[in-house]
């Protein structure tokens, strides 16, 4: 069987588990409104097809281009999101809660989808990639990470569960910031979608921090560009310049997924007249906070140790066959060592300080915040070695 028609068949698993985690929504949305245990059941069936069809993807796409299908954007993202249905089928197993799935699903498909937007094509492997340390490195990042996430669902989950959402307070606010990020990245797969559909790509010339001419390629209508970019026929384009030194055509992408985010968010608040953390708490009411607590911090000692051993010490060892050093204090390398400080320290305040509860669910909110900044924002607009995508 030849690449292309392996890459269509993982392609095709990896749509369909999408779908049966879309549908899987439904029933474990009912069993946590009803008692019947039918509805509960549904929904870890299409959960457990729907994640043997993500490993299908998986493995197949691994066969079809012949390394570990985790060197972009794209492959990251999805193994990301991955890992994180198969972190809740695990925590499942354990707690045996299915609000957790109600809330760790649908994080996944957003991830799922984000990873969507970018470019699946296969490509060669450039050399500092060409190594089994990065496959065994990113594969232990992505799947610690993943486990660190359950911890935010559950927190979440705390938090609308004992919060008082009707009232105005630091904390009801920080709650519905982060629901509305959230909407953003919803945001942001749709307007990829809509510009990639119906819109046609547009050329930008520009000169780099090097001083050489660099071309872009923009898939959403350009509004931010580097400084003295042009289009192919010379004339002037986008509506504000930046410093050369910052990608400027993936922030002009995370501009127009707040901008798009911000008023679908705008849009359900005027429609159900309800903030977010409003409409979805009624679905944590059966929920126990003391469990959910419990939960986040498992979670957390679970993957603080993988993403030490993944994020650190195996990026360490590829690091020096790489680029002939074990650090060198590039922005990812960074964020790397302040998510492990963080994790750290969360389990420090847990553990010596007794912090539970309230404090636990916002530092495991932060921490998954950390996450998706270091894997998003490091990754697309600060310029490193680790920049791809």
């Amino acid at each position: 069987m030849n690449q292309e028609s392996l890459l269509s068949i993982s392609s095709n698993a990896l749509f369909i588990a999408f779908i049966l985690l879309l549908i899987a929504i439904v029933p474990l949305g009912l069993a946590v409104k009803s008692k019947r245990k039918t509805f509960g059941k549904l929904g870890l069936l299409l959960t457990y097809i729907a994640f043997a069809l993500q490993l299908v993807y998986f493995v197949v796409r691994w066969v079809a281009v012949d390394h570990a299908p985790v060197s972009n954007m794209y492959e990251f993202m999805t193994f990301f999101g991955i890992m994180l249905t198969g972190s809740y089928l695990i925590i499942h197993f354990l707690y045996k809660q299915i609000v957790v799935g109600l809330f760790t699903i649908p994080v996944s498909l957003i991830i799922l989808g984000y990873g969507s937007v970018f470019a699946k094509e296969v490509s060669p492997l450039v050399p500092s990639l060409q190594s089994n340390w990065l496959t065994i490195h990113v594969m232990t990042v992505a799947f610690s990470s993943a486990i660190l996430s359950v911890s935010f669902a559950t927190g979440l989950i705390y938090l609308l569960r004992t919060l008082d959402v009707s009232k105005k307070t630091i904390s009801t606010y920080g709650l519905e910031f982060v629901l509305y990020c959230l909407v953003v990245v919803i945001g942001f797969i749709g307007v990829s979608t809509f510009f990639s559909l119906a819109t046609e790509e547009v050329q930008v010339q520009f000169d780099n921090a090097q001083g050489q001419q660099e071309k872009a390629t923009y898939s959403m209508m350009p509004l931010i560009v580097s400084k003295g970019a042009v289009t192919e026929y010379g004339e002037a384009i986008g509506g504000v310049e930046i410093t050369n030194k910052i990608d400027a055509k993936k922030l002009n992408s995370i501009v127009w997924a707040f901008i798009v985010g911000t008023i679908l968010y705008g849009v359900i608040r005027i429609i159900t007249r309800k903030s977010v953390s409003a409409l979805l708490k009624p679905w944590t009411s059966r929920v126990q906070p003391q469990l959910m607590d419990e939960i986040s911090y498992r979670a957390v000692v679970i993957g603080f140790p993988l993403f030490a051993l993944g994020g650190l010490l195996f990026a360490m060892i590829w690091a020096q066959i790489a680029w002939s050093r074990y650090w060198g204090w590039d922005p990812k390398e960074v964020w790397a060592l302040i998510t492990f400080l963080f994790y750290a320290a969360f389990l420090h305040f847990r553990l010596s300080k007794g912090w539970e509860g309230e404090k636990t669910a916002w530092l495991a909110i932060i921490g998954f915040g950390i996450i998706v900044f270091n894997q998003v924002f490091v990754n697309l607009v600060i310029a490193g070695l680790h920049s791809y995508a």
